[in-house]
C-alpha cells in the first residue's frame, strides 16, 4: 500500500485535479472569467507568465526587473480579496497575484482598494509595473485582472509573446509533482486563507493630489453635487476630491452588493434608480447641479445633469463627455475608436481628429503615439464609455497634468464641471453646444461569442485590405484600405459586396439603403439618411453590442431597441439565421 501512496503523491498535479481547468482568456481589458472558474492556480499561472514576460523586456520597452517593487490594487468585488462560498469557494484573487509577484522575485506593494487609473498613475510615475484585480463593469459573478508594464498598458503586440510565456508556466505548474505543489486538487492554495500585505495609501493620496494641483486656483465653490456611490471602488475618493476642489458633495446610493454599471449602456432601470435618488435629494435638500459616478473600477465616468425642469435627470454619453474634456484641455490631436459619436466630425475638433481606431484602449494608445510622432503636443483620446486618456502632458493656466495613457474617469468629470462653472451654464446647456449628433449603445448578455463572430463574418468580405466600402448613387461599391487609399475591385468582389449590402437590407429593412460599410472593428453600417448601426462582439465575454448614431437621441434609442429587443430584435433574428446556415 505504501508504494501506491507514494506513486499518487509523486504524480503530476494535473492528473489529480478534481475540476476541468478553464484557461483565463486575454483581451483588451485584461483577463476575465466567471468567478467559479477563477481558481487561484489559473490566476497564479497567468500572472506569473506575464511577470516573467515583462522581466524579459528592456526597461525602455516596459520591462521590469527582479527585486523591483511591483504594485497591485483591487476593486470591491468580494472575490477580489475574499473567498466566495457561493462560487465554489473561489476568490482571494489578490492573494494569488501577490504570491505570483513574490515568486517572480519581486516585492509586492498593496495599494488597496483604489481606482484602476490611480494604480496606473502611481506605478507609471515610478517606472514600475502593476496589476489591477477587477472585473470592471461586467456582472457580479465574473472577475479578472489587468496588467500594466512600467510604461503603460499591455498592447496588442504583447499578446502573442505573453501567451507563450503563460503556456510555459502552465506546463511547469501543472506538471509539478502534487506533493511539491502549493496548490491542492481543487486548484486553490493548500495554505488556505492568506492575509494581504499591509495597504500603502500613497497611490490614493497621489491620485487626489494630481487633480488638486492641476486645478489649483480654480474652484467648484457653490456647486452642489450628488455622488452616486453604488459599489464603485473610487466612491469615497471621488467625494473627497470634489470637496477638496470646493464643491458641496453629498454621497447617495451606496451599496454593499456589487452593482455592475456599464457607463456605455445606462438602461432605463438604472436611470430610474438615479432619478429616485435625485427626487429624494431635491425633496429633502433642494435642487443641485449634477450627479457624478463611475463604473466598478472607476476608470469610466458617469455624468448626469437635469432637463430644463430642474428635476428630470439627463444622461450625457461618454463620447460627448470626451469632446467637452478635449475642448476644455485645448487638445491639438484627438484619437477615438470607430464606435465613438461621429458628431466629432462636425465640430471644432474635426481638424484635430486622428484616424479612427479599433475599439479598446490599446488601439487608442497606439493612435496617440502616432499623433506624438507627427509632432502633436496636446494629445488625448477617449472611448465611447467615457474612459479618457492623455498621451502627452497637458499645460493649462500654467499648471501641468502629466500624461496618463490609460482610461480615467476623474479628468472628464472635472473638465465638464469646471467648463460649466467657467461659462456659467448648466450641464444641459454645456452639452447642447456640441454638434447635434447622438449615440447610444446596448448589448445582449449571454450571447455566444462564436455565434456573434459568425454574424460579423456574414457581413464581411474576404479581401484583407478592405476596411471601408462606400456605395455611390448608382449602388457601385468603392473600397478603401486603412489609409483610405482605393482598393481595386474585381467584378466578382464587387458582386460580393453588393450581396452583403443586400443582406444588410434584409435585417435592417427599416433603415433605408446602405451607403457605407466599415470593417475597422466589427461591422459599422451607415445608411443613406446618416443613421448608423454598428455591430461588435465583446473581445472576451459572451456579449454582443450594438452602437447607434443618429441626429436625435430618440432615434438612437430606437435603433438600440430594435437591435436588442427580445425575442425578435435584429440580433436575435441574425442569431437564428446563422443557426440555419451550415
Amino acid at each position: 500500500m505504501q508504494p501506491a501512496r507514494t506513486s499518487i503523491a509523486e504524480a503530476p498535479l494535473v492528473s489529480l485535479l478534481s475540476f476541468e481547468p478553464r484557461v483565463l482568456g486575454f483581451g483588451t481589458s485584461g483577463r476575465r472569467g466567471r468567478v467559479c472558474d477563477l481558481t487561484q492556480i489559473e490566476i497564479y499561472i497567468c500572472a506569473l507568465g506575464e511577470l516573467e514576460y515583462l522581466q524579459s523586456l528592456d526597461p525602455a520597452q516596459g520591462g521590469i526587473g527582479k527585486g523591483d517593487e511591483f504594485f497591485y490594487a483591487y476593486d470591491l468585488r468580494p472575490s477580489s480579496s475574499q473567498f466566495v462560498p457561493e462560487e465554489q469557494g473561489r476568490g482571494e484573487i489578490a492573494q494569488a497575484i501577490e504570491r505570483a509577484i513574490r515568486d517572480a522575485g519581486m516585492r509586492p506593494v498593496n495599494c488597496g482598494r483604489i481606482p484602476t487609473p490611480a494604480l496606473a498613475f502611481h506605478a507609471l510615475a515610478r517606472r514600475k509595473g502593476s496589476m489591477m484585480i477587477t472585473g470592471s463593469h461586467i456582472p457580479f459573478d465574473r472577475n479578472g485582472y489587468k496588467t500594466n508594464t512600467c510604461c503603460g498598458e499591455l498592447l496588442k503586440e504583447h499578446e502573442a509573446p505573453i501567451a507563450e510565456y503563460v503556456h510555459r508556466v502552465r506546463e511547469r505548474i501543472y506538471n509539478q509533482p502534487a506533493h511539491e505543489s502549493p496548490f491542492n486538487t481543487q486548484g486553490m492554495f493548500k495554505s488556505g486563507h492568506a492575509e494581504l500585505s499591509p495597504e500603502d495609501p500613497s497611490a490614493r493620496e497621489g491620485y487626489i493630489r494630481r487633480y488638486v494641483d492641476f486645478f489649483s486656483g480654480d474652484s467648484l465653490a457653490g456647486m452642489r453635487i450628488r455622488c452616486y456611490q453604488h459599489s464603485a471602488v473610487g466612491r469615497d475618493l471621488l467625494v473627497e476630491l470634489l470637496r477638496a476642489l470646493g464643491a458641496e458633495v453629498t454621497p447617495a446610493g451606496r451599496s454593499d452588493a456589487f452593482v455592475p454599471i456599464d457607463t456605455e449602456n445606462i438602461d432605463a432601470e438604472r436611470l430610474a434608480v438615479i432619478q429616485a435618488l435625485a427626487d429624494k435629494a431635491i425633496a429633502e435638500d433642494g435642487p443641485f447641479f449634477a450627479v457624478v459616478s463611475t463604473d466598478g473600477d472607476s476608470d469610466r465616468p458617469l455624468l448626469l445633469g437635469f432637463e430644463e425642469d430642474g428635476r428630470t435627470v439627463k444622461f450625457f454619453g461618454g463620447d460627448q463627455l470626451g469632446m467637452i474634456a478635449a475642448e476644455f484641455l485645448g487638445a491639438d490631436a484627438v484619437v477615438v475608436p470607430v464606435s465613438c459619436n461621429d458628431g466629432i466630425d462636425r465640430g471644432p475638433l474635426a481638424d484635430k481628429l486622428e484616424p479612427r481606431t479599433r475599439i479598446g484602449s490599446p488601439f487608442v494608445i497606439a493612435g496617440m503615439s502616432g499623433a506624438l510622432r507627427k509632432g502633436k503636443q496636446r494629445v488625448c483620446g477617449w472611448e465611447a464609455n467615457g474612459g479618457f486618456l492623455t498621451g502627452s502632458d497637458i499645460v493649462r493656466n500654467g499648471r501641468t497634468l502629466t500624461a496618463l495613457p490609460t482610461r480615467d474617469a476623474i479628468l472628464p468629470l472635472l473638465a465638464a464641471l469646471f467648463s460649466a462653472k467657467e461659462k456659467g451654464v448648466s450641464l444641459a446647456e454645456l452639452f447642447s453646444a456640441l454638434p447635434s449628433r447622438h449615440s447610444r449603445a446596448g448589448l445582449l448578455k449571454e450571447f455566444p461569442r462564436a455565434t456573434a463572430l459568425r454574424i460579423i463574418n456574414a457581413f464581411c468580405c474576404d479581401h484583407p485590405r478592405i476596411r471601408e466600402v462606400d456605395f455611390d448613387a448608382a449602388g457601385h461599391p468603392i473600397a478603401l484600405d486603412e489609409q483610405r487609399d482605393p482598393v481595386e475591385l474585381t467584378p466578382e468582389l464587387s458582386s460580393a459586396l453588393n450581396e452583403i449590402r443586400a443582406r444588410c437590407g434584409i435585417f435592417f429593412d427599416c433603415f433605408g439603403p446602405v451607403s457605407r460599410l466599415n470593417y475597422v472593428d466589427g461591422v459599422r453600417i451607415t445608411f443613406a439618411g446618416g443613421e448608423v448601426a454598428h455591430l461588435r462582439p465583446s473581445g472576451n465575454a459572451d456579449e454582443f453590442r450594438i452602437y447607434a448614431a443618429a441626429d436625435s437621441l430618440a432615434r438612437c434609442e430606437e435603433i438600440v431597441r430594435l437591435g436588442i429587443a427580445e425575442p425578435d430584435g435584429i440580433l436575435r433574428r441574425l442569431e437564428r439565421h446563422i443557426a440555419t446556415e451550415k
